[in-house]
């Protein structure tokens, strides 16, 4: 991952601002071929992945809410084949029951 600095002058204050634009990745394949998509209902930024080999088409860089998170969706795949309750599952991770219903 390359970051892009760049350095801006503003007049007639002779202000001068530093910026780094850092790329957006896939969470997915990791893939740079990342366009905007939109906003979501909370008004973050939602991204769709161009790679065409990738499963997952549409995502959002910072989730608000745990249950959203792809690692977290793995953990309750995972304590739902070993036997885990919902509310076991809900209370371990600090999610609500009825994500755990919805994955």
């Amino acid at each position: 991952m390359q970051l892009r600095h760049y350095r801006c002058l503003i007049l007639p204050g002779l202000l001068l601002v530093d910026m780094v634009l850092e790329p957006v990745c896939c969470p997915n394949c990791n893939s740079t071929n990342v366009v905007k998509n939109g906003k979501s209902d909370e008004g973050k930024q939602r991204y769709r992945c161009r790679n065409t080999d990738c499963p997952r088409r549409s995502f959002i860089r910072d989730y608000s809410y745990r249950g959203y998170l792809p690692e977290v969706k793995q953990q309750i795949s995972d304590m739902a084949v070993n036997g885990s309750g919902i509310r076991d599952t809900a209370r371990v991770l600090k999610i609500s029951p009825t994500a755990v219903i919805e994955e």
